[in-house]
């Protein structure tokens, strides 16, 4: 499953610096607005403590992690979509993404310019959404006045479409963000058909300086009421910190971490962040030639869960057998797991459970 989240905010707030940090990329991030001009890219395996522990009980030869691709595209400015600053030319690059990170710059700072003179989050948050409304309230326009034609035929499912999209467009005419309007269950399924961007699961991360690492701020106290009023997510981490963290060795970085009293990176952080506002989980399979982890969603049956390997394990799927990651490792492997009783043999009704670690047994 391609899990990818795009990266948005106003000019000089981190994004780049975060950017940079968590993919161990060497874009640019200078102290000026607008040096991103192309969208930057960069997947990267998911923090995941439970392979390394795995692969030394398999032996294995190669360890596999869930992966997570973050796209960066240049920072908005207000009248984005009317072409302001780099325009909106960039905004097609997140319409395909799973998800949204909101970066919010929530430190004062002299030495970096801010765009609209101080930082002010509420702000800088409304500046960043009434962008992404215009430009989806542009193209739901243009879906409309295309369906309206469509649906003169009098076909339920068209005249349907059109309704929904007079919905939206009104919903967004108030600067109301798409997962805020009132939409009922056949609305919501029509969303998968109309990539609208304030559709999507928002992120709000609140950067901070490193002088108010382990405290709090005014900054930070608006972006969390913000995030818990429109139902999204937020998660507080130092951009700066970051950076210097993926100068450091994967051993030094926890220990630093540790020193710091932070309990994991901003990767880790975001990673986390992500599957639970998605509704998503890992499962686990292991042995010697490779132990990985694979992302499927919550509430997904075996068999689905199989076809995250292979469709074809999902066609023929016959049974899983599965233990527990707690019970594979007190058991010190598969063995002892199965002497004890401890390995299930479950058919296709069975839900999955972040962390099974599973066998899947198929006929093709």
């Amino acid at each position: 499953m391609s899990l990818e989240v795009g990266i948005v905010g106003l000019p000089n707030v981190g994004k780049s610096t975060l950017f940079n940090a968590i993919t161990d990329s060497q874009v640019e991030a200078q102290n000026y607005p607008f040096c991103t001009i192309e969208p930057n890219r960069g997947t990267v395996a998911i923090p995941d403590p439970r392979i390394d522990i795995l692969s030394k009980i398999s032996g294995t030869e190669k360890r596999i992690f869930a992966t997570i691709t973050f796209v960066d595209i240049a920072g908005l400015v207000k009248g984005a979509a009317q072409g302001e600053g780099l325009g909106n030319k960039f905004l097609t690059n997140i319409r395909e993404t799973s998800a949204i990170a909101h970066v919010v710059r929530c430190f004062e700072d002299d030495n970096v310019i801010h765009v609209n003179g101080k930082p002010d989050p509420l702000s800088d948050i409304e500046i960043i959404e009434l962008e992404l409304i215009l430009d989806d309230l542009e193209s739901a326009q243009k879906s409309l006045d295309s369906q309206a034609r469509r649906a003169k035929a009098g076909q339920k499912e068209e005249v349907k479409k059109h309704q929904f999209l007079q919905k939206i467009c009104d919903g967004l005419g108030d600067n109301k963000l798409v997962r805020n309007i009132d939409l009922d269950d056949d609305d919501q399924k029509l969303l998968n058909v109309y990539p609208f961007i304030t559709a999507k699961k928002m992120i709000y991360i609140a950067n901070i300086g490193e002088s108010e690492i382990g405290n709090t701020n005014a900054h930070v106290e608006t972006v969390k009421a913000y995030a818990a009023k429109n139902q999204a997510s937020c998660i507080v981490l130092c951009a700066k910190l970051e950076s210097e963290l993926a100068a450091l060795a994967p051993e030094e970085r926890t220990s630093f971490l540790q020193e710091l009293g932070i309990p994991e990176s901003g990767l880790a952080q975001l990673a986390h962040a992500a599957f639970e506002l998605l509704g998503l989980q890992t499962y686990l399979t292991t042995g010697v030639k490779e132990t990985r982890a694979w992302t499927i969603h919550q509430g997904d049956r075996a068999p689905q869960a199989a076809g995250a390997i292979h469709t074809d394990f999902e066609k023929g799927f016959i049974r899983a057998n599965i233990v527990s990651y707690t019970d594979f490792v007190a058991c010190n492997g598969l063995k002892v797991a199965k002497e004890k009783g401890l390995v299930r043999q479950e058919g296709k009704d069975y839900v999955m459970q972040d962390g099974d670690i599973v066998e899947f047994l198929f006929n093709v």
